[in-house]
């Protein structure tokens, strides 16, 4: 029976925008060394980094909403192509943003899912 990726990458996108709205401290464990964020162009290499990263982002609390999840299942070793668009609200500001977002995920040992891969990317109009 293998795992269903509409199934893994729909629980992993409630998990990582709720984590990331609530305390993006806590994404920290969803990364490894080898992971990799390329943030608006900038590529950060490392689960460390890529947190100091978010955390440092110029917004204190924000609401991610999210419109559509797309996901394909990825290569031999089970791992899951997730694209997800939708709004950002920042606090104190009138217009959300929009945003795009993929994730590679890659299976564990332990039979859950890190993200290798991670490129964001606002939508200007």
């Amino acid at each position: 029976m293998g795992m269903d990726p509409d199934a893994v990458a729909k629980a992993f996108v409630d998990h990582y925008y709720s984590t990331f709205d609530a305390n993006r401290g806590g994404l920290a464990n969803l990364y490894q060394d080898n992971s990799m964020l390329t943030f608006e162009g900038q590529k950060i290499q490392g689960s460390q980094n890529i947190v100091a990263k978010l955390t440092s982002l110029p917004f204190q609390q924000c609401q991610h909403s999210v419109s559509t999840v797309d996901c394909q299942p990825s290569g031999p070793s089970g791992g899951v192509l997730v694209f997800v668009s939708g709004n950002l609200q920042l606090a104190g500001e009138q217009h959300a943003l929009k945003f795009s977002q993929m994730f590679h995920l890659m299976p564990t040992p332990q039979g859950s899912f890190y993200v290798l891969n991670d490129i964001f990317r606002l939508n200007y109009a």
